[in-house]
């Protein structure tokens, strides 16, 4: 199967304290005495190694992603036409509503999916809480065939996780976003990152949590399109067209939308002004 398009997508979250009393049997009603308790919990399971929260006690709080037109070209390599970049849904919907947006999204596109760690934890997140809301997907499950399919690992024109495609699926070290970014000239997090998000949410800065959310969106469209390149899929030219589409989109919208303002100052400094390859 051809995708038409590219799905680029990325999810911020926050614990989920309403399972608390079900989990752990502590029904404290307060948030931050719910989180610790998550937090002790974790740590207790995992002999004092990690705090951090498994996939199904994350509530999604933005889902933001970008689309991309692929234009498949007679040599066999690709082009990437920008066509958007939100955030699902409003500042107001609460998770319900934000999953059943990105699922019926994704359901009427039946796109090739992007991501950084999607496999490993945005994919997981939304598909534990859509089952916790009754909310189905069957073009997830139903679509390809056993070894091409948004399920198949290994099927990077499925779903391209890129942090399990740079790193050999584990062959060697798994490293983040920021890093990849750092020796690239790209912009990686700036001003805020994940561990802001619950303390973001609480303030009621639902609007910063999106827009911080569209800006590791296009760092993580930027790392993909230089994969491809680097592949040989995307040519230089191409690549060129794809970067010169971001920087266009930015100019037109960073005055009403000014995170995206910040990334291309951001990325600017990163990457001293040059943005295309020669």
């Amino acid at each position: 199967m051809q995708h038409q398009n590219l799905f680029v997508f990325d999810i911020e979250t926050i614990p989920d304290t309403d399972a608390v009393p079900n989990l752990t049997g502590f029904d404290d009603p307060d948030i931050e005495a719910r989180r610790a308790e998550i937090e002790r919990y974790h740590l207790d399971i995992t002999d004092g190694r990690n705090a951090f929260p498994r996939q199904p006690f994350h509530k999604v709080v933005a889902i933001s992603f970008l689309e991309a037109d692929i234009e498949y070209m007679g040599s066999g390599g690709e082009a990437y036409v920008l066509r958007e970049l939100r955030t699902g849904g409003e500042a107001s919907f609460d998770e319900e509503m934000l999953l059943k947006g990105f699922f019926q999204h994704f359901e009427r596109q039946r796109p090739r999916l992007v991501s950084f760690n999607g496999r490993g934890f945005d994919l997981p997140v939304l598909k534990y809480r859509a089952m916790a809301h009754g909310i189905s997907a069957p073009w997830l499950y139903s679509a390809g065939d056993k070894w091409n399919s948004y399920q198949s690992r290994y099927s990077a024109d499925w779903h391209c996780d890129l942090m399990e495609v740079l790193s050999e699926y584990g062959a060697s070290a798994r490293v983040k976003l920021n890093e990849v970014c750092s020796i690239m000239g790209f912009p990686g997090k700036f001003g805020v990152d994940g561990s802001k998000v619950a303390e973001m949410f609480d303030a009621g800065k639902i609007p910063e949590i999106r827009d911080y959310c569209e800006t590791d969106v296009l760092n993580t469209y930027l790392v993909y399109l230089r994969l491809m390149q680097h592949r040989g899929t995307l040519g230089t030219e191409s690549y060129n067209r794809a970067v010169a589409d971001i920087i266009s989109l930015i100019e037109a919208e960073g005055e009403n939308r000014p995170h995206l303002a910040e990334f291309m100052d951001a990325w600017g400094q990163a990457s001293n002004n040059s943005f295309m390859l020669e």
